[in-house]
């Protein structure tokens, strides 16, 4: 198995790979994020945390592109990505997963995570028709591709199952996987361990740090297990009521008395 695997090598630079600055998003009178602004280092682990409301979603939703400010400026790698299509930001290695699943339960596992791959695929409607050289070699190539993540994630037994007969754990552990194989370089998570038990949520924790470390991708992860933000994040930022209220070491976030306030006190995070 090829991935590319970037061990040793420093979690922040001097240049962050997002800066979200001064963010204000509203929905008619109702206001989703109020002046929110921070940066995001390459190869860490960012969590977003807060009560339900505080428009988490939404922040995630302005970095790929389903939602636009009204007012500030969202950098990805130094451009300017404000305005620009979701589907360019995929190019550009912004990648997502969701709160609710997002998959194709009438396809088999590894169609779901070849369709991740539409972004590389250059071969036309007509040359795939008539099974064209160009297809067959990039046939070829995406599938090892999505070979190399489904040994990495440890779905080989399910590859062609179809995936609305998974268990959740396992569908989840799918989108991940068709997030993958787009290649990211920021990967958004939205509560991606909703639903799950201790032992589906401890695999994919293991997954996500395999993913930081070895692929050296950056995540940026909204949940509400905070045993389990705690645990994996290099830095928190908490948000209230649309505002950054917080942000900093896991240890810092523990003990800030607005995080408490705001969000902790009926929180587990021993």
């Amino acid at each position: 198995m090829i991935l590319n695997i970037i061990p040793g090598e420093m979690k922040t630079t001097s240049v962050p790979i997002l800066n979200f600055e001064n963010i204000h998003l509203s929905f008619g009178g109702i206001a989703a994020l109020l002046g929110v602004s921070f940066k995001v280092w390459p190869k860490e682990v960012l969590s977003i945390i807060g009560p339900n409301g505080a428009g988490k979603t939404c922040l995630l939703n302005c970095i790929n592109g389903f939602y636009k400010p009204q007012k500030g400026n969202i950098l990805f790698q130094g451009q300017d990505v404000t305005h620009v299509p979701c589907h360019k930001r995929a190019e550009m290695g912004i990648a997502r997963t969701f709160q609710n699943l997002a998959i194709y339960s009438g396809l088999s596992t590894i169609d779901n995570i070849l369709t991740g791959r539409h972004i590389f695929m250059k071969s036309n409607t007509l040359s795939c028709g008539i099974w064209y050289r160009l297809a067959q070699k990039e046939e070829v190539r995406h599938r090892a591709r999505v070979e190399e993540i489904i040994d990495f994630l440890e779905i080989e037994a399910i590859r062609n199952h179809m995936v609305g007969s998974l268990p959740y754990g396992l569908r989840k552990r799918v989108e991940l996987a068709r997030a993958l194989s787009l290649e990211p370089q920021l990967l958004l998570l939205d509560e991606p361990m909703a639903g799950m038990n201790l032992e589906e949520k401890e695999d994919m924790a293991r997954f996500f740090l395999d993913v930081n470390e070895r692929m050296g991708v950056t995540l940026m992860l909204i949940e509400h297990d905070m045993g389990v933000v705690m645990d994996i994040s290099d830095r928190i930022v908490v948000l209230d009521f649309g505002k950054k209220i917080a942000e900093g070491l896991p240890k810092e976030i523990r003990k800030d008395p607005k995080v408490i306030k705001a969000y902790l006190m009926d929180e587990s995070i021993s």
